[in-house]
């Protein structure tokens, strides 16, 4: 990679890095992945973020356009494509050219009529449930070259480090509602049937393991019928 390409990167990735410590959302930190992916990669004229959750549950995230969520729509119907295929299993798929692609025969035609003739996909390592890639696509064809592919897998990992601190303060915040419900409810039940809170918490164990039924459910049950 170029002297002055490394020194872009660096002041991008300083970007980035910012704006991650910043209050921001994930969506306007993947927009600075895919913004970045389209100015430092020669060749990329758009780009998104391809999540693939239980039950080939999708989302598409950060494309600077419409064509990333379309292209995302059509893997996920025809079950083939190279985003698809970064995420669930290789890190890296590159595409020179759809129109000369057969490891897949039905989105290669599709990408074509959408005018995008090539792709680099990159896989997210998001540590859950979740499948991700870093997608970007070209209009012409493309031989992506060694700095291309070093470019994204940097960018790659940034975008999964942001999924995987937003995905830990969802759990966290999930974690602290359900601990203040179950607290609530805990105190319900230790006034209205003058138990401790020993006995008010095995009460909502029964509870729930006789209902089948989340502790959390239970102790929201009982709130509504304070």
């Amino acid at each position: 990679m170029g002297e002055s390409r490394n020194h872009e990167l660096a002041m991008r990735m300083a970007d980035l890095a910012r704006a991650v410590a910043s209050p921001r959302s994930l969506a306007d930190v993947l927009t600075g992945v895919t913004t970045a992916a389209k100015e430092l990669i020669p060749g990329v004229d758009t780009a998104g973020v391809l999540l693939i959750g239980p039950g080939n549950t999708f989302e598409s995230l950060a494309a600077l356009d419409e064509l990333p969520h379309a292209l995302d729509e059509l893997q996920m119907r025809f079950d083939e494509g190279p985003c698809r295929q970064a995420a669930l299993a290789d890190l890296v798929v590159r595409t020179e050219d759809f129109r000369a692609e057969q490891r897949w025969p039905r989105y290669s035609p599709a990408s074509v009529e959408l005018g995008v003739l090539s792709g680099l996909s990159f896989k997210l390592y998001t540590a859950d449930r979740t499948a991700g890639a870093l997608n970007l696509f070209g209009f012409s064809p493309m031989n992506w070259d060694e700095d291309a592919v070093t470019t994204g897998t940097v960018l790659a990992a940034h975008a999964a480090s942001a999924i995987v601190a937003s995905r830990q303060e969802e759990q966290l915040k999930t974690a602290l509602l359900s601990r203040d419900r179950i607290g609530q409810a805990k105190g319900i039940i230790m006034e209205r049937y003058k138990v401790d809170d020993v006995q008010a918490f095995e009460m909502m164990r029964q509870l729930s393991q006789h209902s089948n039924t989340r502790l959390v459910d239970i102790a929201g049950q009982i709130i509504e019928s304070r």
